[in-house]
């Protein structure tokens, strides 16, 4: 049999996966400086903790488990009306399946809290770094199992939440270096009273899911999506009026007030994007260069968003969104704990990892794992390189040595192969002296050191 993996998923190589830690780390670092907490939660959920929670598209997408014991069933006759019923559309019973792998972090977080409730303290600011699973059809950044990594705030109805997370966004991308990075945001509100505007109130939902393909299939395709939703042209018309209009952050919003804030949710969005831009000013470091820009185009197509919503993308790279979310006021209500607000945001792991891999940004990285290596020659040497590779662990400098006295070629190969970027020689000469020769694998330059001096150099470097 010929060796494969699902469409959809990827192995990882050493290499990559330091690629990918040095991107979870520097987010972890980052929340951690904010306050926020680590959690995990389980690969699979109960079927019934996901459903209806991402819309209708977002539910054909869960990755449901088939029960254990399905050919050993006594409701055969049963079971197969079942099978007929899953066959024909999206369906799930408990006949079959009751459970399923987790879409997104937000709602097993939501779960977390309402069983939790009397064991956190609120506001609890939580962060998770796991992966998650969607029946998509796998493309250019798009994946079946791929990471998400998420940050939330729970508890607390405060704006100054939103203006947190926007500059956690800035200081990350900023930190990764990634440039011609843009945050949108935009208000749920804001939506509901274009819906309201357009006569489609009960279209609320339809309208959203239509709008938040505008990256992807234009507004041409927008539009023909919204009619087949059941907007009038008239509806359709003020839709485009109002996300054409251009101008600075307060330019717009001054202008989409003149229209939807005859409302009272379009002035309770105008509101909380203006507090939201306003906390955000106070809080920004003036040295992140990414964009923040309100956009009401921006629908974030999921049920459960209540107010502020944000989405990161770049134009570096042909890329779908990198991160994005938004404020859930009444999540955790679907697990019978009403009232607890919340607010979040995501960061998308394996598309950041393919933006910085093609832009060549990630840092001259050891792609070894060890600094440097040293060369065995056996005998007296190999006692003496033993010492000297537990002297530079010792001082915290990863270092691996050469298991065997093979041929000088064969040793050196595979440093290049692992892309050492330094070697350490200690033969029969250095013995002699008490030193060691440290070669830099990059330049081919070589010098004699004390093996104090050469864990002084190594140090340095390693920073």
């Amino acid at each position: 049999m010929k060796p494969s993996i699902p469409q959809g998923t990827r192995d990882f190589s050493p290499a990559e996966l330091r690629k990918r830690y040095f991107i979870l780390d520097t987010l972890r670092s980052i929340f951690e400086r904010y306050g926020f907490q680590p959690l995990e939660t389980p690969a699979m959920e109960q079927l019934t903790t996901l459903m209806g929670k991402y819309g209708e598209e977002g539910d054909r997408l869960i990755f449901k488990i088939l029960n254990n014991g399905l050919h050993e069933s006594k409701k055969k006759d049963e079971l197969n009306n079942e099978w007929a019923k899953i066959l024909d559309k999206p369906f799930s019973t408990p006949i079959v399946t009751e459970r399923a792998l987790r879409y997104d972090l937000t709602i097993p977080f939501a779960r977390y809290v309402a069983m939790h409730q009397n064991d956190i303290a609120l506001p609890f600011r939580r962060y998770q770094m796991q992966p998650v699973w969607r029946a998509d059809r796998p493309q250019k950044g798009r994946y079946r199992e791929f990471w998400q990594c998420d940050c939330d705030v729970v508890g607390s109805p405060s704006l100054l939440n939103e203006a947190e997370l926007l500059c956690i966004y800035q200081s990350a991308f900023h930190k990764l270096n990634i440039p011609s990075v843009c945050i949108k945001i935009n208000s749920r509100k804001l939506l509901a009273a274009l819906a309201e505007l357009c006569k489609g109130v009960d279209k609320l939902t339809e309208m959203t899911v239509a709008l938040d393909k505008l990256d992807k299939i234009g507004w041409d395709g927008v539009c023909k999506e919204l009619a087949q939703r059941g907007l009038d042209q008239d509806g359709i018309a003020k839709i485009e009026h109002l996300i054409q209009i251009k101008g600075t952050n307060e330019e717009l919003l001054a202008a989409w007030e003149l229209v939807l804030g005859k409302t009272d949710s379009g002035t309770a969005g105008i509101a909380e994007l203006r507090k939201t831009l306003a906390l955000w000013d106070q809080l920004a470091d003036k040295e992140w260069t990414s964009e923040i820009r309100v956009d009401l185009s921006l629908a974030r197509g999921l049920n459960y968003y209540t107010g502020v919503i944000m989405e990161v993308t770049t134009s570096a790279v042909k890329m779908g969104s990198i991160g994005g979310g938004g404020r859930y006021d009444d999540l955790t209500g679907l697990f019978g704990l009403p009232g607890i607000t919340g607010v979040g945001v995501s960061f998308g792991i394996d598309r950041i990892y393919d933006v910085m891999e093609e832009l060549a940004i990630f840092p001259v990285a050891n792609a070894a794992g060890s600094l440097v290596m040293l060369l065995n020659f056996g005998g007296k040497e190999e006692a003496y390189a033993l010492q000297i590779v537990q002297q530079l662990r010792n001082a915290g400098i990863a270092a691996e040595i050469y298991p065997e006295a093979a041929k000088m070629d064969k040793q050196m190969k595979y440093a290049n192969k692992r892309s050492f970027p330094y070697i350490i020689i200690a033969g029969e000469l250095e013995l002699q002296k008490g030193q060691i020769s440290l070669k830099d694998m990059r330049s081919g330059q070589q010098e004699m050191l004390s093996i104090n001096e050469a864990i002084k150099s190594l140090k340095k470097l390693a920073v």
